[in-house]
């Protein structure tokens, strides 16, 4: 390339720095790099944006996926990748995004202390069916494109604050998304272990090979009972193991103590699953004669015969093959009884939530050592280190109590490696069967 061409190019590139003033505005720290609050340095209409810096230099494979289906995919409830600026000089990427003011994880850590503090928190009775319809809606679109999320969690849904969009859900960290419609290897042969591993369906913990949208719909029923009880369903003491080896004990446990162990008649082919015969030597169905859904749901006054009841079973549903789509969940009857899902989930009352909180270079060191585990709504998380998988006899864990720090820590270990390949395909339509609200929304 001529020098002087390379210069001129150079002094013409926009810098972000020169554009958006950020500094001291940290919002978020991760593996995967930094999250600012940040606005244009000139500016009329006081907008705010999220610009994630990707860690290290360079861009990984996992940024090149990011960014090669974002740049494609527009959705209302998809995140919005406004503009990609690459530093030459430090060999920086940064993304700008929308900026969204709150997250599934912090709304839900927020109802938690309020429930166990016994203060009553003022929100629209149609919150959580709005907050569901929207997910499932932007997962629609996803998966009408032939896109995996792969990493559905509270810290994943963000919440657009107050404007234009103000109460929109938006589904963010697409680091992990995947074309599925023509691999050219199984979805497991490139990534062995994907999603966090509290949303990890049981078909993914016994190493199915050819998965499918199926884990995604497993994800959305795992944050749909959060919801619900402000406890993750399927919590599990043990960290996410990092190997390459998809069968997690512990976590397959605390499943089957909430659904009971899944019946042949029901999952027939369970017996094809590459983990069977590890299962059937690790874990006696027994254990298990008297765990249900039903009774969990029901210690968090759920009642079995209502119509939210009714479609987090189809959620949950231990045969992939049998578990409902989410263009089937949004036809659901519980989108169709009063109060009805809106656009804006607040539905005009004041925004409870607290902003977020601007991170100091203590909490960057923290973070650092692994002391701070405190999701951020923009793809946070704090990988453990990797350790060999340990097969223990089973246990009860029937307990749903948790402290806030086990919380914390657990909600933003992160499962799968971050390896792929860069897509590129067609432009993506924005398709979606989400055609008329109710008056009011999550």
């Amino acid at each position: 390339m001529d020098y002087e061409y390379k210069v001129k190019t150079a002094q013409e590139r926009a810098k972000v720095e020169d554009l958006f003033d950020f500094e001291g505005c940290k919002v978020g720290r991760g593996t995967y790099g930094h999250v600012y609050k940040a606005k244009r340095k000139v500016s009329t209409d006081g907008r705010e944006y999220a610009l994630k810096q990707i860690e290290g230099t360079g861009i990984s494979m996992s940024a090149c996926r990011e960014i090669a289906l974002l740049r494609e995919l527009k959705h209302p409830n998809v995140i919005n990748l406004n503009k990609v600026f690459l530093s030459h000089t430090d060999r920086k990427v940064w993304l700008l995004f929308d900026f969204a003011e709150h997250d599934l994880w912090h709304i839900i850590k927020f109802h938690r202390s309020a429930k166990a503090n016994k203060k009553p928190v003022d929100v629209p009775r149609n919150m959580v069916k709005s907050l569901l319809y929207q997910i499932l809606d932007g997962i629609h679109y996803l998966h009408a494109n032939w896109v995996l999320h792969r990493d559905l969690k509270p810290a994943n849904i963000l919440v657009m604050g107050e404007g234009i969009e103000r109460g929109r859900v938006k589904i963010a960290d697409m680091g992990f998304a995947r074309l599925f419609n023509s691999p050219l290897k199984p979805l497991a042969d490139l990534d062995p272990v994907v999603v966090t591993f509290w949303y990890r369906a049981p078909e993914l913990l016994l190493g199915a090979r050819h998965y499918t949208k199926a884990i995604d719909i497993w994800a959305i029923g795992c944050i749909f009972a959060e919801l619900l009880t402000y406890e993750p369903i399927f919590h599990c003491r043990q960290e996410d193991i990092k190997t390459s080896n998809p069968y997690h004990h512990d976590q397959l446990d605390r499943i089957f103590n909430v659904m009971g162990f899944p019946q042949e008649k029901d999952w027939e082919d369970i017996r094809k699953m590459p983990e069977h015969p590890t299962l059937t030597k690790d874990f006696k169905r027994s254990n298990y004669v008297n765990c249900t859904l039903v009774k969990y749901m029901e210690k968090h006054k759920v009642k079995p015969d209502s119509k939210q009841f009714h479609l987090l079973q189809k959620l949950l549903t231990m045969d992939p093959t049998k578990r409902i789509t989410s263009e089937q969940a949004m036809k659901d009857p519980y989108f169709m009884e009063e109060p009805l899902p809106s656009q804006d989930v607040f539905e005009g009352k004041s925004i409870p939530y607290p902003k977020r909180e601007f991170l100091t270079n203590e909490d960057d060191d923290a973070a650092d050592t692994g002391a701070s585990k405190a999701g951020t709504g923009h793809s946070s998380s704090n990988q453990p280190t990797a350790k060999r998988v340990r097969v223990m006899p089973p246990a009860t864990t029937t307990s749903t109590s948790m402290t806030t720090s086990d919380y914390q820590h657990m909600h933003n270990v992160q499962g799968g490696n971050q390896q792929g390949m860069v897509f590129t395909s067609g432009n993506m339509a924005q398709t979606s069967t989400s055609t008329t609200y109710g008056q009011s929304r999550f």
